[in-house]
């Protein structure tokens, strides 16, 4: 039997079809685990209009700060902003429109996306702004209706990857990333080490290649450490 690969040389290539005004999602936690190949590569096109979808949109001027900072993000649904000056500012200056949900919703609402879930009910956001316009419901307490999102693409990096895009995530690596890759029409995945197909056992695949679209070979990983802490 032939197995149709979805392997790319780079990330020029992964990403061809990139235009203006695309919703994007970016995974990781923080700085660990982004896809830095693949934002390097946003930057370098000079894709205009993104809603950019991730739980703190960079840090520290890095991740999808470079984004910011070339001003290519117009709109982002986020729940974390601490440690993002340039996303502060762009927010304050109305020069991006922001959308901030609690972090246990925005993850859930990504993961009804992808599980064809049409809306649900939290009490996160009850009595405060996240609940204004919303339709509320009294359970054993008032709960808020959310729905999914979903995003035109999703870049995600994993450890390993095999040519169907079977993928294996080091350790908080793995927050969100499933979840947008499956939330997404089209997703893009480097990897750092790309093995044979079947090289990950199947009880260790993190995500299914069925979610991936397109895969490919990272490089140059800073892997940046935000908060670097020393123990004498």
């Amino acid at each position: 039997m032939t197995v149709q690969t979805k392997v790319y040389p780079d990330a020029a290539a992964a990403l061809f079809d990139l235009k203006d005004g695309i919703s994007l999602m970016s995974g990781g936690f923080g700085l660990c685990g982004i896809p830095e190949n693949s934002i390097r590569e946003i930057v370098k096109q000079g894709i205009l209009n993104i809603h950019a979808i991730s739980n703190n949109i960079g840090n520290s001027g890095r991740g999808l700060a470079l984004l910011l900072k070339q001003q290519q993000i117009s709109r982002a649904t986020c729940s974390y902003v601490g440690g993002n000056p340039d996303l502060e500012k762009q927010m304050l200056t109305g020069e991006v429109n922001a959308t901030l949900v609690p972090q246990g919703t925005f993850a859930e609402r990504i993961r009804a996306a992808g599980m064809g879930i049409r809306a649900f009910y939290t009490p996160a956001g009850a009595g405060t702004l996240v609940a204004e316009g919303k339709e509320v419901r009294e359970f054993d307490r008032p709960c808020v209706l959310e729905f999914p999102l979903s995003a035109d693409y999703a870049i995600i990096k994993a450890q390993k990857g095999d040519p169907y895009g079977n993928l294996w995530f080091q350790e908080t690596a793995r927050n969100f990333s499933p979840l947008m890759a499956m939330a997404a029409q089209i997703t893009v995945v480097e990897v750092e080490q790309m093995v044979a197909l079947g090289e990950i056992p199947p009880e260790d695949v993190h995500l299914p290649g069925v979610f991936v679209q397109r895969i490919y070979q990272g490089k140059d990983y800073e892997n940046v450490t935000e908060f670097p802490v020393h123990r004498d």
